[in-house]
């Protein structure tokens, strides 16, 4: 098969979508893999990194696009990217559609068959592909959190660690998952006062026993939720409803409510964001004020960290990469329900149900679809 990966074009966005180690795998099968030129630099690999085990590098996007059979990247394809999607060829990132009605329409438009990381699932329920952004985000929220709280970013002046004789910043996170999992261990080692919310008691029970020295937890009732809320300095977001628009849990009214200066951190952005005053910013100009509240809300932190997040996410990625490239999607998926669960468009038809919903559009399922081509 041929596989392609393009430079990220997103703004701000320094990740890769296959790092030399995932094409010396490909190439090692007997695939051609095509980089588009400095596709890897922001993410510290060089065009000789790949040319050494064996892709070809390709001096432009629209040289991957029309070539390859497979296109791997990390973000969803911008507006002149998803122009360049053919049918037949097969789409492997992430998507994020459910909050993207204009995506959506244009990867149904295309003819493509899209497989989306962050819907592809485990047997432990969890989203393998989705968890290692997953960690990088929610380690990073504290860290660009305290940022924000800085005076000279308009924050309260906080320091979330405090100072002998001055108390720690208050900080809740809204979501007991992977990302509010790893955002309260790095705030409770920042030094803050951490109190983690989540509707999932076995989740809660999990939480205390592990890290009930480390920060608190709480049932994220409504009240618990608007209580911790106006309590605290830094409130992170961490809400993840798989393939779905997040549930907005903050509301506008609550902001009233915040100390001048709090700051907030939608780590939920990619699908909508959980605070209702939330939109998109890029790393470039990552946070604005909405009723004297700080909202940072960028839609690819862990593009900040690219060369961490590169590796992290093609070592989740590869195995996948290398089912479709060397069984073809329709064999791969029919033999793995988790790489199924990925399926979100084939051919003009959406394949799955939160999306679905979240956009009001008719929805196939997936393991019917592939019976029809089994049979067709």
């Amino acid at each position: 098969m041929k596989i392609g990966c393009p430079k990220e074009i997103k703004p701000q966005e320094f990740r890769v979508g296959m790092t030399p180690h995932a094409a010396h795998e490909a190439v090692s099968a007997g695939h051609e893999v095509l980089i588009e030129t400095q596709a890897g630099v922001g993410a510290g690999f060089a065009d000789a990194d790949y040319i050494a085990v064996g892709a070809k590098i390709v001096p432009t996007a629209e040289e991957v696009f029309a070539a390859a059979e497979m296109i791997v990247k990390v973000k969803e394809p911008q507006a002149i990217e998803r122009k360049r999607l053919r049918a037949g060829q097969l789409l492997f990132t992430y998507l994020h559609l459910a909050p993207d009605p204009e995506q959506t329409k244009d990867l149904l438009d295309s003819g493509v068959t899209a497989i989306a990381y962050e819907t592809v699932t485990d047997d432990r329920g969890g989203l393998p592909l989705l968890a290692p952004m997953s960690e990088v985000a929610g380690r990073l929220a504290p860290q660009v959190g305290a940022w924000t709280l800085q005076k000279a970013n308009g924050g309260r002046g906080v320091l979330l660690g405090g100072v002998p004789g001055v108390g720690p910043a208050k900080v809740a996170v809204i979501g007991g998952g992977v990302v509010g999992t790893h955002a309260a261990k790095i705030a409770a080692g920042m030094g803050a006062d951490v109190t983690v919310l989540d509707r999932s008691l076995p989740r809660l029970r999990y939480l205390d026993d592990v890290f009930g020295g480390q920060f608190r937890n709480r049932f994220a009732s409504a009240g618990n939720v608007a209580e911790l809320v106006a309590e605290s300095d830094l409130v992170i977001g961490a809400v993840l409803i798989p393939g779905a628009a997040a549930p907005k849990l903050v509301t506008r009214a609550m902001l009233g409510t915040m100390k001048p200066g709090a700051a907030i951190v939608d780590v939920a952005i990619d699908q909508g964001g959980c605070f209702e005053t939330s939109h998109a910013t890029t790393h470039q100009d990552p946070i604005y004020e909405v009723d004297g509240i700080m909202h940072y809300c960028v839609a690819n932190m862990p593009g900040a960290v690219a060369r961490t997040s590169t590796i992290a996410l093609g070592n989740a990625t590869m195995p996948f990469m290398m089912a479709l490239a060397n069984k073809g999607w329709r064999k791969a998926c029919a033999e793995d329900r988790h790489l199924m669960a990925g399926l979100n468009v084939h051919e003009g038809k959406l394949t799955y149900e939160a999306v679905g919903r979240a956009l009001n559009l008719p929805v196939v399922d997936p393991a019917a679809l592939l019976a029809d081509l089994r049979a067709a």
